[in-house]
């Protein structure tokens, strides 16, 4: 089961390669828990084990006291920390304090997903590989899960894997630029989105309305586009829809709303002669398509 990263919807696919609020991979069933800690049992020289569905003893440096340090330090915004305990480390080792802010609406929304408390109930370490499994939030932000979260050790610490071999390989080269990167790649994205949706609303409101045509406010208010379509907070553009005023046609368009740090490229959505909606994009220096 592949492994979820838990940092922003960015950070954000921070999904920096996934969204999920967790770093592991839910547990597939209870009789896996209960398995896991079986496994525990068998291996009490490396870790404490408590009575079944109980947390257990955290030893001090041990790969449970990394995850709970990993957690605390996210939910109390102390975020470089916390990235510091994961292999994204040389993504914000070069960072500064200043630059760090840039993404600091992603990490504390993330930060405000995390319990007060999270419940570490398994550890198995296999040499310099351990697994740590815990209930945390899943896709339903309002119910707990068991999440296995892998670790290894590097010298005398361990380090939570929150992305694969591939993505660490990159995460190394691009280092401090691959936060950025990978934020302008997941911003054009949901915007791409976005301006599928507008067109889907735009479809909408003309079979509910006599072939009219309406601009994002009434499609919003329609309740045909979420709010955060007029702002540029969570997608990073900026975006606009023209009616002419016989409401029998439209365009739409989308900016980023920091050329080069919330996106590159701009995109474009017209009418073909077949009221079909066709998607266009190029980097113009932050400018509109024409």
């Amino acid at each position: 089961m592949q492994q979820n990263v838990f940092l922003p919807k960015f950070l954000l696919v921070f999904a920096i390669c996934a969204t999920a609020l967790a770093l592991g991979c839910s547990a597939e069933a209870s009789n896996q828990a209960e398995a896991a800690n079986g496994a525990k049992a068998s291996n009490a020289a490396n870790t404490a084990v408590a009575p079944k569905n109980a947390s257990i003893d955290i030893q001090p440096n041990s790969p449970a006291d990394t995850v709970r340090a990993f957690y605390q330090d996210l939910r109390e915004k102390k975020f470089r920390e916390a990235i510091y305990l994961t292999n994204l480390r040389p993504a914000v080792e070069g960072l500064t304090d200043t630059e760090l802010k840039d993404f600091q609406i992603d990490l504390e929304a993330l930060a405000g997903q995390v319990p007060p408390q999270i419940e570490i109930n398994g550890e198995i370490i296999s040499g310099n590989d351990a697994t740590v499994t815990a209930k945390l939030p899943g896709e339903d932000q309002d119910k707990l899960e068991l999440q296995q979260i892998k670790l290894r050790k590097s010298g005398d610490v361990w380090i939570i894997i929150s992305v694969d071999a591939e993505t660490e390989a990159a995460v190394k080269k691009e280092g401090k630029n691959y936060f950025y990167k990978l934020r302008i790649d997941t911003h054009h994205d949901e915007a791409r989105h976005m301006l599928d949706r507008i067109s889907k609303a735009e479809l909408a409101y003309s079979l509910q309305n006599g072939g009219q045509y309406a601009e994002l406010p009434t499609l919003i208010e329609a309740g045909l586009l979420p709010p955060d379509a007029k702002t540029n907070d969570t997608t990073g553009y900026n975006y606009l829809v023209k009616v002419p005023d016989d409401k029998k046609s439209w365009s739409a368009s989308a900016v980023p709303a920091v050329y080069g740090k919330t996106g590159n490229l701009s995109f474009a959505v017209d009418l073909d002669d077949k009221k079909r909606p066709h998607l266009t994009s190029k980097d113009n220096g932050g400018k509109p398509l024409n």
